[in-house]
C-alpha cells in the first residue's frame, strides 16, 4: 500500500501481516504503550473485532477512497460484518460534532490496561526481509520475553468459559476471525502442551475463531493449568491436538495416569504434533484405536488389549490386531508434526506434515489453516514422522555447518559479517541463514528452536537410517557437535548455540 497523509481519527484500511486489509480507525494508543521506533506508524483499532495494532503508514489506505476496491477483493462473511460495523458507526455518528470514537467493550478496556504482546510484522513482496519491522503490537498473538507463554498471560487476554465438566475452555475475547477466508470448525478443539510451539499454535487457533480447551504437563513452569487432565480434555473435545518435546513425553501424555488413553472414546480424535520417531507414533495410533475396540466389543472373538495399571498395552496384541483397528474405527488418529520455530508458530506460518486418518486430516482443515501456511498429507501413520526427522536432520546439519564456517572465518582472520553478507547474496541466502548468523554475531541465543531438541531429532534420524541400513555420516558428525554443545550447558539455548561447541 502506498504512503498517504493520515491523522488521528481517520478511518482507514490497515494491513496486518498476512491478513487481508481490514477496516479500522486511527486512535490514541494506551498511555503505557510506546510507539515503535523506525518507520512512521499509527495505532489502529479494527472494526468487527477487538483488535488493536501499530500499523506502518505505508500499510494504510483511507477508508472511503478505497472502500469499493477492498470490497471487491474480500468476500468473507466476517469481513462484510466488519464493513457493516463501519457503516453503522458512521450512521450513528452522522451530524454529531464530537470526535468519532469506536465504543469499547469492558473486555477491551480490561485488556488494554496491561502490556500488549509483540508480533513480528510479515514483510510484503516489495519489502525486503532484512527491513521487516518487528515492532508490531497485538493483544492476542503472544510473543513474550519468556520462552513459552504463561497461562496467566493467556487468561488475561481471553474469555474463560467454565464447562459443566469442570474443564476450562478458552476463546478469543472477540471470536470474530480477522481472516474472513477461514471458517472455524464447529468441533470442540483441545490442545495439550503450551511450549515454544504450542502457545503460538493455540493463539492462532483462537485468533481464527476456534474455541480451545488447553492443558499443559508442566504447570509449575507455565503458572496455572486450565484443563485438569489430558483425559478430561480429550473426553470433552471432538479433536484434541498435542505438541510435546520427545517420544517419552508423547507416550507419558497418552499412557500415563489420567492420560489421553483414559479419555478416548469411539469417534474421539487425537492429533499428535510432536516430532517423534515412526515407531512411537505408530504405537500411539494403535493404542488410540484399540481403546475404541475395547469399548465397542466389535467384530472379532479375540481378547481385548491387555491394559496395565499405567494404561500401557501388549505390543503383540497391537501387531496382531491392526486389521481390527481399521474395521472398528474407534479412536481416530492423525500425526501432524510441524516444521518451523517459535516465530513461525506465533505468525501462523508453520508447515504441517500429516499422516494417518485422511478424514480427520480434512476435519482439521480450518485448524491447519490457522496455524500454518501449508500442509501435506503423506499417507499412512509413520510417514510424517519419518519426513519430519529428515527435514530436521537437514536443518540441524546445515546449522552446524554455518557455525563451522563462521568459526573458520574467525580463526583465519576473515570477517564473519562479510561472510554472512556474501552468503546472503548467493544461492544459500535464506531467512534461516540470516537469522542464525545474526544470533551468533550478536551472541544472542534466546531459544527459537531448542538445541536439545534438534540434537534429539538428529539422533532419531540417525536411528531411522540405521533401521534401513542407510548411512548418515553427515548427520552423525553434526550430532556429535550438538552433543558437545549440550555438554557445555547449551541445551536450553537456541540451536545456533552449537557455535559455542567450536570456540570452547
Amino acid at each position: 500500500m502506498a504512503a498517504v497523509s493520515l491523522r488521528l481519527g481517520d478511518l482507514v484500511w490497515g494491513k496486518l501481516g498476512r491478513y487481508p486489509p481490514w477496516p479500522g480507525k486511527i486512535v490514541n494508543p494506551p498511555k503505557d504503550l510506546k510507539k515503535p521506533r523506525g518507520k512512521k506508524c499509527f495505532f489502529v483499532k479494527f472494526f468487527g473485532t477487538e483488535d488493536h495494532a501499530w500499523i506502518k503508514v505505508e500499510q494504510l489506505k483511507p477508508y472511503h477512497a478505497h472502500k469499493e476496491e477492498m470490497i471487491k477483493i474480500n468476500k468473507g462473511k466476517r469481513f462484510q460484518q466488519a464493513v457493516d460495523a463501519v457503516e453503522e458507526f458512521l450512521r450513528r455518528a452522522k451530524g454529531k460534532d464530537q470526535d468519532l470514537t469506536i465504543p469499547e467493550s469492558s473486555t477491551v478496556k480490561g485488556m488494554m490496561a496491561g502490556p500488549m504482546a509483540a508480533f513480528k510484522w510479515q514483510p510484503t513482496a516489495s519489502e525486503p526481509v532484512k527491513d521487516a519491522d518487528p515492532h508490531f503490537h497485538h493483544f492476542l498473538l503472544s510473543q513474550t520475553e519468556k520462552p513459552a507463554v504463561c497461562y496467566q498471560a493467556i487468561t488475561k487476554k481471553l474469555k474463560i468459559c467454565e464447562e459443566e465438566t469442570g474443564s476450562t475452555s478458552i476463546q478469543a475475547a472477540d471470536s470474530t476471525a480477522v481472516n474472513g477466508s477461514i471458517t472455524p470448525t464447529d468441533k470442540k478443539i483441545g490442545f495439550l502442551g503450551l511450549g515454544l510451539m504450542g502457545s503460538g499454535i493455540v493463539s492462532n487457533l483462537l485468533k481464527m475463531g476456534h474455541t480451545v480447551t488447553v492443558w499443559n504437563r508442566t504447570a509449575e513452569k507455565e503458572g496455572a493449568r486450565l484443563g485438569r487432565t489430558p483425559a478430561e480434555v480429550v473426553s470433552t473435545c471432538d479433536i484434541t491436538f498435542a505438541c510435546v518435546s520427545d517420544p517419552k513425553a508423547a507416550k507419558d501424555l497418552v499412557l500415563g495416569p489420567s492420560g489421553v488413553l483414559q479419555g478416548i472414546r469411539p469417534g474421539k480424535c487425537y492429533v499428535d504434533m510432536s516430532t517423534v520417531d515412526a515407531d512411537t507414533v505408530t504405537e500411539l495410533a494403535q493404542v488410540a484405536a484399540f481403546l475404541g475396540l475395547a469399548l465397542q466389543h466389535l467384530f472379532y472373538q479375540r481378547p481385548r488389549p491387555r491394559l496395565t495399571r499405567m494404561g500401557s498395552y501388549s505390543r503383540a496384541n497391537a501387531r496382531e490386531g491392526r486389521g481390527e483397528v481399521i474395521v472398528s474405527r474407534g479412536g481416530r488418529f492423525l500425526e501432524a508434526p510441524v516444521s518451523g520455530n517459535q516465530q513461525l508458530s506465533n505468525d501462523g506460518m508453520l508447515v504441517i506434515l500429516a499422516a494417518g486418518d485422511r478424514g480427520l486430516y480434512e476435519d482439521c482443515s480450518s485448524c491447519f489453516q490457522a496455524m500454518g501456511k501449508t500442509s501435506f498429507f503423506l499417507g499412512e501413520v509413520g510417514n510424517a514422522a519419518k519426513m519430519m526427522l529428515i527435514v530436521n536432520m537437514v536443518q540441524g546439519s546445515f546449522m552446524a555447518t554455518i557455525a563451522e564456517g563462521l568459526t573458520l572465518a574467525q580463526v583465519t582472520g576473515q570477517s564473519q559479517q562479510t561472510l554472512l553478507d556474501i552468503l546472503n547474496q548467493g544461492q544459500l541466502a535464506s531467512i534461516f541463514l540470516d537469522q542464525k548468523c545474526q544470533n551468533i554475531l550478536q551472541g544472542n541465543f534466546k531459544p527459537d528452536f531448542y538445541l536439545k531438541y534438534i540434537q534429539k531429532d538428529l539422533r532419531l534420524a540417525i536411528a531411522l537410517g540405521d533401521a534401513v541400513n542407510h548411512p548418515t555420516p553427515m548427520a552423525a558428525a553434526a550430532n556429535e557437535v550438538y552433543k558437545r554443545a549440550k555438554a557445555l550447558d547449551q541445551s536450553d539455548n537456541d540451536m545456533s548455540a552449537v557455535y559455542r561447541a567450536y570456540i570452547h
